[in-house]
């Protein structure tokens, strides 16, 4: 992985970890304003929708934990495909499952931010 690849794949790592640790001021920072999260049951959510779920307890994520990621660094754009293995409680109910997801992280303002995530739930 040459240029920025390395270094995204450890901001993911650590936006992965600030949603298990429901650490708010890291998601902002790393979040973009125009975000695009769908979720792999095909809801769509918002930077503001997605911490303010996460906020509220309506989604609690316990655990967000990548594997097999590889990243294409396009220059201002980084393309991030991996497995993630996620533990949420989403509306009272408890799930584990893995997903294979793209991930879309730009830089703006010479600050990288992720502007995309789509996953796809494993088996």
């Amino acid at each position: 992985m040459a240029g920025n690849a390395q270094k995204i794949v450890e901001l993911d790592r650590q936006r992965m970890t600030a949603m298990a640790k429901k650490d708010v001021a890291t998601l902002t920072k790393i979040l973009s304003d125009d975000l695009i999260y769908t979720h792999s049951s095909a809801r769509m959510d918002t930077k503001q929708s997605l911490i303010g779920a996460m906020e509220s307890g309506a989604t609690v994520y316990t655990s967000v934990e990548p594997s097999d990621v590889v990243a294409q660094d396009l220059g201002s754009a980084v393309v991030l495909t991996g497995v993630a293995a996620i533990s949420v409680n989403s509306g009272g109910n408890t799930n584990s499952f893995r997903v294979r997801f793209t991930d879309v992280y730009a830089e703006k303002g010479g600050q990288w931010q992720m502007v995309t995530w789509q996953s796809t739930r494993l088996g």
